[in-house]
């Protein structure tokens, strides 16, 4: 029998019983359509935090002291000492970071507040949406000014705008002198719920003068591993600990955040894969019984000279189409379902075109897998059995 014979024959069967063929796809639409929803929705985040971290330039470093290993930075003096031992860098800027509690008349809210220099902005890669950002005479004269975060302007001020206003930070007026865009954020952390001053000001506010870390820039982006050994070798050296610092540069936070998100990823596809499954098994279950039903047709296409291949191929294919469009069917869904997600939470891209074609192909193998017994079942019916079962 000619392979168009039997998807013909296969169709025509499918179709007397169209809301059987609906529930036994149902698994296949279901697996099909969560593994494209999360892997679609897994690389769609991983594509929106990625980008968030590239806009800052590969070139970026982050210095952290380890004060657990007895490794602490004061300003301003050890700022200019690490400049000075590290030529390969050509920017940086010392955080100063605590926890405080702003408030502006009635209205208090508690946030990080985080003490800079006028660099943190470009190194940082934020842009104001208002007002002026930290000048090198605000840090001179310990100006007691602020540039806020979105959370925190609209936590103190609601819809009014913060400009010009003055709020108290544990007890120090400050003047709201800017306000930033948005940077929405990134591994669970909000990069808007935060208050920004002279460090010199946050000094003051905070009572110390330890420095929490310094973001700096390499003078480009190949030497950039070079300036994070470097760092390394002058911070170990200078407190005698081989890990004094936490020294990491954007290329290694992206490559481990490849690495992670991609395990995440295929583990989220892997765990929605069971769902195709048990699908598998759901096709599996009603085609043995269409054979059971089918005895005696089985019996009497025997009995004028069909033979074994004829009969399994056509299960084998009524099998295959019943799981491929279940897997169409389930890809469309999958496909909408993870554009809106993706849409409603603001991440750009669109649904990965090898999670459909890796669904759909494994949909077609479950289905010919698991109906490869019920056709074996049936191309080895006696047909003298066959019909007198019939």
């Amino acid at each position: 029998m000619m392979i168009w014979e039997s998807i013909r024959m296969a169709w025509r069967s499918l179709m007397l019983g169209k809301l059987r063929a609906f529930l036994t796809m149902l698994g296949i639409i279901i697996g099909v359509g969560a593994v494209i929803a999360l892997i679609s929705i897994g690389q769609a985040a991983t594509g929106s935090v990625t980008s968030q971290i590239q806009s800052l330039g590969s070139n970026l470093i982050t210095i952290t002291p380890m004060r657990s290993n007895g490794a602490v930075l004061y300003y301003p003096q050890d700022v200019t000492w690490l400049k000075q031992v590290v030529p390969q860098i050509s920017a940086d800027a010392p955080l100063m970071t605590g926890q405080v509690t702003s408030a502006f008349g009635s209205q208090t809210y508690s946030t990080s507040l985080m003490g800079s220099t006028p660099q943190s902005l470009k190194i940082q890669g934020r842009t104001l949406a208002a007002g002026r950002y930290l000048i090198a005479s605000d840090i001179t004269y310990r100006r007691d000014v602020a540039v806020l975060g979105q959370t925190v302007e609209q936590q103190l001020f609601g819809v009014r705008s913060g400009m010009g206003q003055t709020i108290y930070v544990n007890g120090t007026p400050l003047t709201v002198i800017g306000v930033l865009k948005s940077a929405g954020g990134a591994f669970g952390a909000n990069e808007d719920d935060v208050i920004l001053t002279p460090i010199t000001t946050a000094e003051e506010i905070l009572g110390t003068n330890q420095i929490t870390s310094i973001i700096a820039e390499a003078r480009s982006a190949g030497i950039a591993p070079l300036a994070v050994a470097q760092i390394e070798a002058v911070m170990d050296a200078r407190f005698q600990n081989q890990n004094a610092a936490m020294v990491v540069s954007q290329d290694q936070i992206l490559s481990t955040l490849s690495t992670i998100t991609g395990t995440l990823t295929m583990m989220l596809g892997g765990i929605a894969g069971i769902s195709l499954l048990v699908g598998g098994i759901g096709i599996m279950n009603i085609m043995l019984v269409t054979v059971a039903e089918r005895t005696r047709e089985i019996g009497l296409r025997k009995a004028i000279g069909a033979r074994r291949g004829a009969i399994l191929t056509q299960f084998l294919v009524e099998s295959g189409i019943l799981s491929l469009f279940g897997g169409a069917i389930g890809a469309l869904l999958g496909s909408l379902g993870a554009s809106i997600m993706a849409s409603a939470l603001g991440w750009s891209g669109g649904v990965a075109t090898n999670s459909i074609v890796l669904a759909l192909g494994f949909s077609l193998v479950v289905g010919i897998v698991f109906g490869m017994w019920p056709a074996m079942r049936a191309s080895r019916l006696d047909p003298i059995e066959a019909l007198r079962q019939g």
